[in-house]
């Protein structure tokens, strides 16, 4: 519970909602007049943001109509991606209540409310019925979550046999002490980043077969570049992932770039079938 506690104290902002809606009124938005894409500054809270949920996607090939559990929801974003690119129903489940509440209202301005739900639990203890979902998505959330074998078991059991389970986490490839504080922690206490070979032996060993895996660092690095250039032309735009990092936002966003130049830390893919 105290580790629950602090992941949840640690994405806590306090007046979330409304600074989201100044920032998209700075950036020329009407917040009560919304499509789905104004959101993806702040709303894909991952290396890459919509580019990475929608690549992963593609590798998941969910079936229009299934029903999908993204696990660690977040502000929503890849829950409304699956709704309204591949036309899914989506359960989304975060920690932070504060998320969730925030998830809840963004999903209801841009017209999704119908297709996709978010409500407080634990990624560890699933409040779902067995075989309840086509498809599960995790995307940067096990790196808060040190027991990942019954992460991945409660996954599959709430997946039907031959189900998709989508992985999107920053994975260790190197050895050596990491950089702190980075977007998911403060310090080490809540940081438990693992290698791809666990993720698979964890995987496996709850019920899946691995379908697919691939090293995104490459893409990382580029979307970093990218990102920089940017920023040098016309700095921070009002609505950014630096809302959600407060202020330290910078040295978070340093360090993690930092931890995978040194090669220590690398965002994997994973896709996963249930057996």
């Amino acid at each position: 519970m105290d580790l629950e506690r602090e992941v949840a104290r640690h994405y806590t902002h306090g007046a979330l909602a409304d600074a989201i809606r100044r920032a998209l009124i700075a950036s020329g938005k009407d917040p009560d007049n919304l499509a789905p894409a104004d959101l993806a500054p702040v709303d894909q809270f991952h290396i890459g943001g919509a580019e990475a949920t929608a690549a992963l996607f593609a590798q998941a090939r969910p079936a229009a109509g299934s029903r999908w559990l993204d696990i660690g929801s977040g502000l929503g974003g890849p829950a409304r991606h699956l709704a309204v690119a591949h036309g899914c129903t989506v359960v989304g489940i975060d920690l932070t209540e504060e998320y969730v509440a925030v998830a809840t209202d963004l999903a209801a301005r841009v017209g999704l409310a119908d297709k996709v739900s978010f409500r407080a639990a634990n990624a560890a203890a699933l409040p779902f019925e067995d075989a309840s979902f086509d498809g599960a998505a995790l995307l940067h959330v096990g790196m808060n979550i040190p027991d990942k074998a019954a992460l991945f078991a409660g996954a599959r059991r709430v997946l039907r046999p031959g189900g998709t389970f989508a992985v999107y986490d920053i994975m260790r490839v190197g050895e050596g002490d990491l950089a702190y504080p980075v977007p998911w922690a403060t310090d080490a206490a809540a940081s438990f980043v693992e290698t791809p070979a666990s993720y698979r032996a964890a995987l496996e060993g709850a019920g899946f077969a691995i379908a697919a895996e691939r090293d995104r660092v490459g893409f990382a690095l580029d979307f970093f570049r990218a990102l920089r250039a940017r920023m040098a032309q016309g700095g921070a735009g009002a609505l950014g992932l630096h809302i959600l990092m407060g202020e330290t936002a910078a040295q978070k966003s340093a360090n993690m770039v930092a931890n995978i130049e040194r090669g220590l830390i690398a965002p994997t893919e994973i896709i996963a079938r249930a057996v």
